[in-house]
Formats: structure tokens, C-alpha cells, sequence
């Protein structure tokens, strides 16, 4: 069979990265997810989303938990959704592959990895040399690498992984850059080919990002930011920058009033559930459920700085 060239088109705008719904005994819970796709287009106006990625708790669930997520998430979001990227990077390897090539079975829109963070690439060419195993087991797939070195501990910049890149990976498509290091994303933008996306990941400084050129943004906020943030990209498009600074600030403020209480991601997944009435259930452990009264303030405040 003919192996067909990756898509060229652009990844832009929002990008929800996708809480897992769990069951109350901690396993997944599918049933949940064709509400969740029709809470994002409907009342967010999010279109693309980022599946089993660190919001979904991916390194918390098995192989197998994440090729059943992973299926039901695109099955769900077919003709509902423009992009589906499904996260695939795991500690091992050949369990990377194996979620690779299962993407490309069920027709996702890309992959995306990160680096393993046990055995960890110490340099750009280790990286890139991983990343292309990956790469080179689903080469119909855009493939996007996923950089969050606050939670892999692998500070490679990512201008220097770029350098080449496409001489190892014919089907690279960009970066999900989640780091503040806006010098290492700005060098990043400035070698962007017109055929990749860069994707900023670090939702509280989105702004500064598009100034230095980012295409899209990806975020668990935008799961109930959306429909503001969408907003947001639109002043900035039409250059009114009072109004994106406006919606920008407005999330720092509840950004930094949850971080005071402990913002983790039980404290996240919880204001997500009280925003859209999802049954997502409880963080998998270690992760711990977000306290009653932490939940309560967090959920006041989103109300009150959103007016919602």
C-alpha cells in the first residue's frame, strides 16, 4: 500500500487539551466524552483538541486505557471537530510506537510527544534521534514534538532540535512549546517553515507568544476559557491590544488567586466539572481531588473575573 504524504495544513487558533473523564472508582469513563466534544464546539467554540496529554493524565494510565481514549475521542470528534492530535509519548520506547501506529489506525489528525523524562536525551541530537523512532513508525501522520520540560526535566532548546530537522523527520509538523523560556520560543518562530505550526502551550502568557508568532494555543484553561480566549486572538488579529490585554489579565487574575490555594491538576479538573457540569470524575493518584472549599473559592472566582 502506498504510504500518503502528511497533511500540510495548519494547525491554528485553540486547542483544548482534554481532561480524562474517570469514574468515581477510577477508571475510564468513555461515555463521557460526546458530551465533552459538544461542550467544547458549542458553548467554547473549541475546535481542535489535545488528547491524552499531561491535563489527561496520560503517564497515569495505561496503554491500553489511552488506544481506548484515544479512539473514542476521534470517533467522537469526527465531522464535530477540525483537529485531533492524540498524544502519544510514554516512558518506554516501543510503547510510544505501539500508540503511534494505533493513532494512524484510527485516523487521527497528528501525534505528539514528549520527551521521556526516566532516561532522559541530554542533548538535541539524542532527542531528535528518539523523536525520528517515533516519527518513523506513522509517516502519514503530522507529527508534533511536545515540549514541557517543567514536568520532563529535559531542557534541550528546542531552536537547536529544529536545526535540520526534516532531514530526520519528513512528517515534522511543529512544536506544543509549554515553556516560559519566550527567548527559546521566539529563536523557534524565527525558523518556522510555512508547512509547521508553533503552539504555545503556556496559557497565562499567551499573548506574548503571539506577538513573537505563535499559530495556535494549546491549554487545559481553554477547555472553559474558550469562548473568551477565542475573543482574545480575534482583538489581537484586528490589533486591539487593550482588549487582548484585558481578556489576557483576566486569566492571570484566577490563575494567580487558584495558584495561592494549591492550583494542581485535581484543583483544574475540578473547575472544569463545576464550569461545564461534565462528570469527569476524580485525578488518578497521586493526583489528589480537588478540597471542597478550595473548589468553592476557585469556582466564585472564575464566576466573578468572567461574569459568568
Amino acid at each position: 500500500m502506498a504510504i500518503m504524504a502528511p497533511s500540510d495544513k495548519q494547525l491554528t487558533g485553540l486547542v483544548a487539551a482534554t481532561f480524562t473523564p474517570l469514574t468515581e472508582e477510577g477508571e475510564i469513563n468513555i461515555s463521557e466524552i460526546g458530551p465533552y466534544v459538544a461542550y467544547l464546539t458549542e458553548r467554547q467554540g473549541v475546535k481542535n483538541i489535545f488528547v491524552n496529554g499531561t491535563t489527561g493524565e496520560s503517564l497515569s494510565l495505561s496503554v491500553a486505557e489511552r488506544k481506548i481514549l484515544a479512539e473514542e475521542w476521534c470517533k467522537k470528534a469526527k465531522g464535530k471537530m477540525d483537529h485531533v492530535t492524540v498524544h502519544v509519548g510514554c516512558m518506554s520506547l516501543k510503547d510510544t510506537q505501539d500508540l503511534a501506529r494505533h493513532a494512524a489506525e484510527i485516523k487521527a489528525d497528528s501525534i505528539a510527544v514528549i520527551a521521556p523524562s526516566f532516561f532522559k536525551p541530554k542533548n538535541a541530537q539524542e532527542l531528535r534521534a528518539y523523536l525520528k523512532a517515533v516519527a518513523s513508525v506513522a509517516p502519514n501522520l503530522p507529527f508534533y514534538y511536545y515540549h514541557i520540560p517543567s514536568f520532563t526535566g529535559v531542557n534541550v532548546l528546542v531552536r537547536d532540535l529544529l536545526d535540520g530537522i526534516e532531514d530526520h523527520i519528513s512528517s515534522f509538523r511543529g512544536v506544543k512549546f509549554s515553556s516560559t523560556d519566550l527567548m527559546d520560543f521566539g529563536l523557534c518562530a524565527s525558523l518556522m517553515k510555512p508547512n509547521w505550526s508553533l503552539i504555545y502551550g503556556v496559557d497565562e502568557q499567551l499573548l506574548s507568544a503571539l506577538v513573537l508568532g505563535a499559530n495556535g494555543a494549546a491549554g487545559s484553561t481553554y477547555n472553559y476559557v474558550g469562548c473568551q480566549f477565542n475573543k482574545m486572538l480575534a482583538a489581537f488579529e484586528k490589533g486591539e491590544l487593550i482588549q487582548a490585554r484585558t481578556i489576557q489579565f483576566q486569566l492571570q487574575e484566577l490563575l494567580d488567586f487558584a495558584m495561592k490555594l494549591g492550583f494542581d491538576l485535581g484543583v483544574n479538573k475540578q473547575l472544569m466539572i463545576d464550569v461545564s457540569g461534565l462528570s469527569l470524575g476524580p485525578p488518578r493518584l497521586p493526583v489528589m481531588r480537588c478540597p471542597p472549599d478550595v473548589a468553592a473559592s476557585v469556582k466564585q472566582k472564575y464566576h466573578s473575573v468572567f461574569r459568568q
